[in-house]
């Protein structure tokens, strides 16, 4: 079937079963119908034939290395699947004229002013493509709405209101079931709890990425070291892995305005499971705050209303790939073999009815039904009687349960089968996770397998586990978070983010937050460490896939759809997929952008980071990126974070203050939205290595605690204006990198044109030098950008510029203009001066780079 490629001709190169293969590139099939192409083949005494395809193009189909296995008879190979004695599919198929049948089982259930419906999956002779759902009530006239899953919710209704829902089913022939059986509930009152997102084009933003766990610690009472406080080192140095929460962001929100942030991403918030977990990526309980970060005063909702009160935004870690290796409660919670022997019995607490895991409450190491050194090994453990059994649970899949593995512990006790999860050992159900490691990171097998034992990977095409990542992160939705960062969005099939989460982020969004739910930023982890445009290759593991809808109807199985999905863009390769302008001038003018395509999702720009090594190579790398992104003047970039330096180097940027200057200038000038990782503006930790897990104490790692360089007070009298300092915190402000990213952000928040324009470097000569226009409403701003060296621009509108680095003035008559800058990390942003959007002049007073 030639759609499912994209091809118009194909050529068959086959072997004959003990026989030999056609010379390439095959023989060519004929037309046979529309989407169709055929060949008959005489295989003589030969039981079938291995195959391969190619469009004589340079694309080739041969079942990802394997080639096609063919027997005898008609078959059919669509979208890499071989059917065996297959119908004709250019046989003139009769009118579907069945409709599907009418969906049963119809509940409604009220939560506050959400309803959620579900039924029971209707039946027809083809395929049910999806639902209908109709709601009367409320005062108003109907509401109809579509859906392809078996379950809606509906947000935002009117309080203590009767709605009634009905729901009806659609085949692909466009045949309509009859309508349900009807459903009523009942509103109740808006929740208390929650707050209210700041709402604004995140492009005006710049971002200060802190791990919540290691910036300030505002509450010593909720500090906990766990059971890797001694073996890691972090004892010795009085420095538990949580140190920083609520309390230290709030206190120290003044820090991040007097830098100049208008928007803090922090790490994942919800409670997590795992031996090592400061950074929030093991998620346990997804319903609830981790309270080793929250105190007295300082819950999470009051970081939220804090920083917002200071005109700060929060961009919330989330993780809708794995939950820790424990499982997720309220989904599913392994049970492990157990047993409370003399080798184990500090390993495994004695179950406790009603009790529950609660990292607060540390094992002390002082029962005195342990010997001293089972004491010492008990110790900071929380409770984990809930988790293990020394008899099989019911339905326990895992075979060989307790039997002696032959393997022995670190410390030389013997291990058993089923005593840990792993993917392999049939702990967790098949249909809620994954049962495999990744072994290619470029295949299809790294959005269906576990990243690490302690990652236990959703099966995110399953119905039951996509509702409960959507319910879980509706409610910091409600918390009033302005944006997601969505960790390893990579390993989720792109045709799922935008068949379920990402439609689901949006609608409670808006549903909740009016127009301001519309601006809800949604940025990925989409990782690929290569300095290609294309990952090796692999669009289905490029940043840039993501940002786009999909350009075809796949199957209404998520998990059948993911694989078609993948296939059929991995043949269509880079040269297949879609290209945007939404990022470039036209000439020197701005044009409305076309986001129609757009997925939901924007992205890390991993490319720019992959190539910070020095801005310039980081600069051109983005430019020849932009084309593929759906709108690149929404990515976010920055130099290095808590996973990887520039090329995937393992430690903090170590370039020198003047190549940090440089980026900086250029982040905070180029397209995309700029970030810092926490402490860079002193150049916190340089060359030390970012994360070696319990191995070393943090102290020494670029995940370090950060707070003893914020003692002391600061107050913030505007974005990169402080009014107060004083102690540890002032001499830290007092930095020359801080200077520098002061005064940038001042110079982005003062032009629309850094924030939000197109860029163009037609007719410049120079370096990193570009000119940029944003263009809306009463809005007209146009800059021309140099760094780190001159440049001349040709061909721009005549008039009046001003720099706002040095405030000097330039008349354009003929259309030209050549700006002098020397220094590394120096810079020019003549701004034009333009009807109703007069140039700013000199932002900000002279400092060690901009003067």
């Amino acid at each position: 079937r030639l759609t499912t490629r994209g091809w118009s001709t194909a050529n068959i190169h086959y072997r004959p079963t003990g026989g030999t293969w056609t010379p390439v590139p095959g023989v060519a099939m004929e037309a046979a119908c529309a989407g169709w192409v055929r060949r008959s083949i005489d295989l003589g005494t030969a039981t079938g034939l291995t195959a391969a395809f190619t469009n004589t193009a340079g694309a080739w189909d041969n079942n990802n290395g394997a080639d096609y296995t063919i027997g005898t008879g008609r078959s059919t190979v669509s979208g890499g699947t071989v059917t065996a004695n297959a119908p004709d599919p250019c046989a003139t198929q009769a009118p579907d004229t069945t409709a599907p049948s009418v969906p049963a089982g119809l509940t409604a259930t009220a939560a506050g002013l959400s309803v959620t419906l579900a039924w029971t999956a209707s039946t027809d002779d083809r395929a049910v493509t999806g639902y209908e759902v109709t709601r009367t009530g409320g005062g108003g006239g109907a509401v109809t709405v579509t859906s392809t899953a078996t379950r809606y919710v509906a947000y935002d209704l009117a309080p203590n209101t009767a709605y009634t829902w009905r729901v009806r089913a659609r085949d692909a022939a466009g045949n309509w079931s009859a309508a349900s059986a009807p459903a009523t509930a009942t509103t109740g009152t808006r929740p208390a709890v929650g707050g209210s997102p700041l709402g604004g084009d995140p492009r005006e933003d710049s971002i200060y990425f802190v791990m919540t766990a290691r910036f300030a610690d505002g509450d010593a009472g909720n500090n906990r070291g766990g059971s890797q406080h001694v073996k890691s080192g972090n004892a010795a140095n009085d420095d538990p892995m949580f140190r920083g929460d609520f309390k230290g962001l709030i206190d120290k929100l003044d820090y991040v305005k007097a830098l100049g942030f208008s928007a803090l991403w922090i790490t994942p918030v919800v409670l997590n499971r795992s031996d090592y977990d400061f950074h929030g990526y093991h998620g346990w309980d997804f319903h609830r705050v981790d309270p080793r970060l929250e105190s007295p005063g300082a819950s999470y909702q009051d970081l939220i209303n804090a920083a917002h009160a200071k005109g700060i935004k929060i961009f919330q870690d989330v993780v809708y790939n794995h939950s820790s290796r424990w499982g997720a409660k309220g989904l599913f919670t392994p049970t492990v073999y157990g047993t409370r022997d003399e080798q184990w019995k500090w390993y495994y607490d004695q179950p406790q009815a009603g009790r529950e895991y609660n990292p607060l409450e540390e094992h002390q190491g002082t029962d005195p039904n342990l010997t001293p050194a089972q004491n010492a090994q008990a110790k900071g453990r929380p409770y984990n009687g809930d988790l293990w059994s020394s008899t099989p649970p019911a339905g326990n899949q895992c075979l060989n349960w307790g039997a002696p593995t032959g393997g022995r512990s670190q410390e030389g006790y013997t291990l058993y089968h089923c005593q840990w999860p792993v993917p392999t050992s049939k702990l967790f159900p098949a249909d809620l996770y994954h049962q495999c490691w990744i072994g290619n990171w470029e295949g299809e097998d790294s959005r269906s397998c576990w990243l690490h034992e302690d990652l236990a990977d959703f099966n995110t095409e399953n119905e039951r586990v996509q509702q409960y990542l959507i319910d879980v992160y509706n409610k910091f939705i409600d918390m009033g978070v302005d944006g997601f960062r969505v960790d390893t969005a990579v390993h989720i099939p792109r045709v799922t983010w935008n068949r379920r989460f990402l439609p689901a982020i949006q609608q409670h969004a808006v549903a909740r937050h009016g127009e301001k739910g519309k601006d809800f930023y949604v940025f990925g982890e989409v990782a690929a460490f290569v300095n290609d445009k294309w990952n090796r290759g692999s669009v289905n593991h490029s940043a840039q896939f993501f940002t786009w809808k999909e350009r075809r109807e796949y199957s209404p199985d998520d998990v059948r759809a993911a694989i078609e999905q993948y296939d059929y863009e991995q043949l269509l390769g880079p040269s297949g997929q879609p290209t945007s302008d939404n990022a470039f001038l036209r000439g020197n003018s701005y044009h409305a952008p076309d986001h129609s395509k757009f997925s939901g999702m924007n992205v890390i720009d991993m490319r720019m980071h992959m190539n910070f090594s020095d801005a310039g190579n980081a600069y051109g790398n983005g430019k020849d990126s932009d084309d593929s992104y759906n709108d690149a003047t929404y990515n976010v970039v920055y130099v290095d974070s808590h996973d990887y330096g520039p090329n995937k180097s393992g430690t903090r940027y170590t370039g020198g203050t003047d190549a940090w200057a440089e980026n900086m200038s250029l982040m905070w000038t180029f397209r995309g939205v700029p970030t810092l990782y926490y402490g860079s503006e002193i150049e916190f930790q340089k060359g030390a290595r970012i994360d070696c897990g319990p191995s070393c104490p943090l102290a020494t790692t670029g995940r370090a605690y950060y707070g003893d360089h914020l003692a002391g007070t600061v107050t913030a009298t505007d974005f990169g204006v402080v009014g107060q300092a004083t102690g540890e915190v002032a001499r830290t402000l007092d930095k020359p990198l801080v200077k520098h990213v002061q005064r940038l952000n001042r110079i982005r928040r003062a032009i629309p044109a850094l924030q939000k324009g197109q860029y163009s470097t037609e007719g410049i000569t120079g370096g990193m030098a570009y000119k940029r226009r944003y263009t809306a409403g009463g809005v007209d701003s146009f800059a021309l950008v140099t760094v780190s060296g001159g440049a001349t621009f040709s061909g721009i509108p005549n008039g009046t510029y001003r720099d706002a680095v040095t405030g000097d003035v330039r008349t354009v008559t003929n259309g030209t203009l050549t700006a002098s800058v020397s220094g590394k990390g120096n810079l020019r942003v003549y701004v034009l001066d333009l009807p109703g959007n007069p140039a700013p002049g000199k932002i900000g007073t002279d400092g060690p780079y901009l003067r």
